[in-house]
């Protein structure tokens, strides 16, 4: 059964109302979760930080035999180590690639190559191919997050090594691949190959790096409007997330230089103009009062069940359990807290919903705007009956406003009707629908959005 939990209002300016989000829980049972993955389709991958990938099927239901498991491989010698990160090649559904990343037995972060089976439930275990390894001096900091991105390169964070305060300038230093995010071609060259436009081609030891001055990056991700949005684990004091336009290289992002906006130690730093500032910043307490401690990236809402979601950036941070929301204005909001989670990741599914993973609950959670999950679907100006309904549906307009399309979802998400409706003819049908509950969503003359619940019977 599912079950919802419920976090306090959210207010932001971008929102014309006030709306709480709250969790659903899709799974549970997962041990030490740190990435959710999409291939494509239904499922989704939940990686288990001891070496586990197990399969989330759209029902609830876990599959028994695991995808993928490379326990034996997998150092786990603290919070920060284990198998963290996991990416689908975006041909996956022909070439059947993807890719993990782990500390391997030496502690060092393994970046390596996999292809599915015969059976699309259980990878090809015997196909792994190591493409890159990175010497890491410690046990935290090993970061992993792996994104496809522009260009169909490969996106890879790696954490600066982990000593406090990255005493011998890792994340700054061009000729490490620590405390950066690199950019490779996986799909030229042996294992890969360094595109052309890399900003550092040709420095010694740096091909590979696209981005620097990171901490621990842990989770990044490209929004639809060709931005990258960074979370970077602050020292003792400040988190921050950073958003730059992903089409640029070469940018420094200030660790170990600045923690946040502050001065850290700016000794042999570049000028304070040549560092990339982060749009969001929080810190550890407020006045005396403890607030958060490590900050988990996560997505800009693309999906299309919670329009007042749309275009919010959504991450957590993993010590007070709380959602943070950023709006176009780069405002941030709150979630209260929902404690017990220690939120370690975030995840999409194919239809652009959110999903959010706690490492101690071991639980899996789609993100829902409870405001259209209710019955308090308040401010239309639509009629829409019949209600519940079998065959045709009408929409009556009202205030003067004319329904223009409607668009008719399940409770997943996924898009099941799109139509567009003539002043002749409000009406469609669900006909064609099982009997269940439905999002149903009415675009205006005025170009609002408006939600109904739709039952059909």
């Amino acid at each position: 059964m599912r079950k919802l939990l419920f976090a306090g209002a959210l207010l932001c300016s971008a929102i014309a109302l006030g709306q709480t989000i709250a969790l659903e829980e899709v799974g549970a049972d997962f041990v030490k979760p740190t990435e959710i993955a999409n291939a494509g389709d239904s499922r989704l991958f939940i990686v288990q930080q001891e070496g586990l990938i197990r399969i989330l099927n759209p029902d609830g239901s876990v599959n028994e035999d695991p995808f993928l498991d490379v326990s034996s491989l997998v150092s786990y010698d603290g919070n920060e180590q284990g198998l963290s990160g996991m990416v689908f090649h975006p041909d996956y559904s022909q070439n059947g690639i993807f890719f993990i990343s782990y500390t391997d037995v030496d502690g060092d972060n393994a970046i390596v190559k996999y292809t599915v089976s015969a059976n699309p439930d259980v990878a090809d275990a015997t196909s792994a191919e190591t493409i890159l390894s990175i010497d890491q001096p410690g046990a935290v900091h090993n970061s992993g997050c792996m994104r496809f991105g522009p260009g169909g390169y490969l996106y890879i964070a790696i954490g600066d090594g982990g000593e406090w305060e990255d005493p011998n300038s890792h994340a700054q230093n061009l000729d490490l691949l620590l405390g950066k995010i690199l950019r490779i071609d996986v799909d030229n060259g042996s294992p890969y190959s360094i595109p052309a436009d890399n900003p550092f081609v040709g420095t010694d030891g740096a091909d590979e790096i696209w981005a620097y001055g990171f901490r621990n990056p842990w989770k990044f991700n490209f929004d639809a409007d060709g931005n990258i949005w960074i979370a970077d684990v602050g020292q003792g004091i400040i988190e921050e997330v950073n958003k730059s336009d992903a089409a640029t290289g070469g940018l420094n992002y200030g660790w170990r230089c600045y923690e946040g906006n502050d001065e850290f130690n700016t000794d042999g730093c570049v000028a304070a103009e040549e560092i990339t500032w982060p749009v969001v910043t929080y810190n550890h307490y407020v006045g005396e009062d403890f607030f958060g401690c490590s900050v988990t990236g996560g997505y800009v809402y693309e999906g299309s069940m919670y329009p007042a979601l749309q275009g919010m950036y959504l991450f957590a941070d993993y010590c007070n359990n709380k959602i943070g929301m950023v709006n176009s204005s780069l405002e941030v909001t709150w979630s209260e807290a929902f404690d017990g989670n220690f939120f370690a990741t975030f995840g999409k599914d194919n239809n652009g919903e959110l999903y959010i993973a706690g490492n101690a609950s071991g639980k899996v959670y789609k993100i829902i705007d409870s405001t259209a999950a209710t019955d308090t679907f308040s401010g239309s100006v639509f009629k829409v009956y019949p209600n519940p309904a079998n065959d045709v549906v009408t929409i009556q307009a009202g205030n003067g406003i004319q329904p223009e399309s409607i668009t008719v979802y399940d409770m997943s998400g996924k898009l099941l009707i799109e139509n567009k409706i003539s002043d002749s003819d409000n009406t469609f049908t669900v006909s064609g629908l099982p009997s269940g509950l439905y999002l149903l969503q009415v675009k205006g003359s005025n170009d609002a959005v408006y939600n109904h619940k739709l039952s059909v019977k």
